[in-house]
């Protein structure tokens, strides 16, 4: 195998591969022997026919194909290695020359990671937003909790409330008939919740257990179901239960049950530390992104079509798993939305251009600060990578290759560059008008 590297506009390449006669009459071959036992000559038995009869019968060519698949799967990732480009796309293969006796041929054209010349990356200016935590905050949180250690009890002697927690047996008809996915029984509903169609819930209001009620209601316009969009519609509704939720007094005894603390003073002031912390941790990682926003703003690189779109395609394809596990297939996600591939797609491109460049600039800025990992810190990762996993750390990193090694390496220098990126920010406080919005 031979190998030809021919550098494109845009920082995209063509790589030029042949190889020998010898060797592509080999996968010739090779596919003859894969695939003779399909074919049927008359006057041989199935798999017996010679390779001559049948490329007389079929033509010389009909082994070609996957003859072609092979090499191309077996040289391509040497002629790669060879070229010492720094691919980051699939290739575009395109087959030159196919011939009996004669050099099989063809080209990959493929992207090449681009060049970043870096601007100003020290000292950038970031408007962040000063940490504070409102009495608001801290009493909203204490709701939250207040609500997780309420019980809930029956309530049978009188109606339906807002707040109530009932369970309904209902079903929707429009123009007098049953339609489709109307009908539930013992379904529970959060009266207030806005879970179902506008102004339902509300109609429930004042019903009582056992009595039967008409909801009238109009579909949205935008409803997902086409046949029912717009459409009004009644619901025959039966409350069968009411519940509402008995909330805990907030004193020192809740506090103490609900804590490690013994006066709710006290228990409303870990609160407030904690809030503090995570809002910390949140204008820290909004400071780093600004940061590393402006660098790329005043940075230079011309990203290939390719390396974007492979970059969408890793994201659809982590988006399609988020789906599934929620049990939901991603046509069922087109059909619920309205959405289809090349429109997702689409919307993705951005978040797909920021995480290349992202990427881009701070490996750049790892390399001309000649930032380095050292053993120390990577075992560091690696335990705390194997705790994460529940592993322990020496059979992890037995499992790793070298290449897996250097990109764990790689990563941890990127972050030490949105580090120090960060930390060389100049911060400059957003303006109040600015924070309203």
């Amino acid at each position: 195998m031979s190998v030809q590297v021919e550098n494109l506009e845009k920082n995209m390449a063509k790589l030029t591969v042949e190889v020998s006669p010898e060797d592509f009459e080999k996968a010739v071959q090779a596919a003859y022997m894969k695939n003779k036992n399909r074919i049927t000559i008359p006057g041989f038995r199935k798999g017996k026919a010679p390779r001559i009869m049948i490329e007389k019968m079929y033509g010389t060519g009909i082994f070609y194909e996957d003859a072609a698949n092979a090499l191309i799967q077996e040289e391509y990732p040497k002629a790669a290695e060879e070229s010492k480009l720094d691919i980051v796309s699939q290739p575009e293969i395109d087959i030159v020359q196919i011939e009996k006796g004669k050099p099989f041929i063809f080209t990959a054209e493929v992207a090449v990671k681009p060049e970043v010349t870096l601007g100003e990356y020290k000292g950038v200016e970031v408007e962040v937003s000063p940490v504070e935590v409102t009495e608001e905050e801290v009493a909203a949180e204490l709701k939250r909790e207040q609500e997780n250690n309420s019980r809930t009890i029956d309530v049978d002697d009188r109606a339906v409330e807002q707040g109530d927690m009932i369970t309904l047996d209902f079903e929707g008809f429009v123009d007098g008939e049953a339609f489709e996915g109307g009908k539930g029984t013992d379904y529970p509903l959060t009266i207030g919740s806005n879970s179902f169609i506008p102004g339902f819930e509300d109609q429930l209001v004042g019903a009582k257990i056992g009595e039967e009620k008409e909801v009238n209601v109009t579909f949205p316009e935008s409803y997902h179901a086409n046949d029912l969009a717009g459409k009004p519609a009644v619901f025959k509704c039966t409350v069968k239960s009411i519940k509402v939720k008995e909330l805990p007094e907030l004193d020192d005894e809740f506090a103490k049950d609900v804590s490690e603390f013994d006066t709710l003073d006290e228990y409303k002031a870990d609160i407030e530390k904690n809030l503090k912390e995570r809002k910390e941790e949140v204008a820290k990682r909004e400071k780093e992104d600004k940061a590393v926003d402006a660098v790329i703003a005043n940075a230079q690189m011309d990203i290939p079509e390719p390396m974007i779109q492979n970059q969408i395609n890793q994201l659809m394809q982590d988006f399609i798993r988020r789906m599934q596990a929620q049990g939901l297939s991603i046509d069922q996600y087109y059909q619920f939305t309205g959405l289809d591939n090349a429109k997702i797609q689409e919307q993705m491109r951005p978040q797909a251009l920021k995480r290349i460049q992202s990427r881009l600039v701070l490996e750049k800025i790892a390399e001309v600060e000649n930032i380095q990992i050292s053993d120390e810190k990577f075992e560091e990762e690696v335990k705390r990578m194997a705790d994460m996993y529940k592993m322990e750390a020496d059979k992890l990193k037995e499992m790793m290759g070298d290449y897996e090694k250097e990109q764990i390496k790689m990563d941890m220098a990127v972050q030490e560059a949105v580090t120090l990126v960060a930390d060389a920010a100049k911060t400059v406080e957003k303006k109040e008008e600015e924070k309203a919005e």
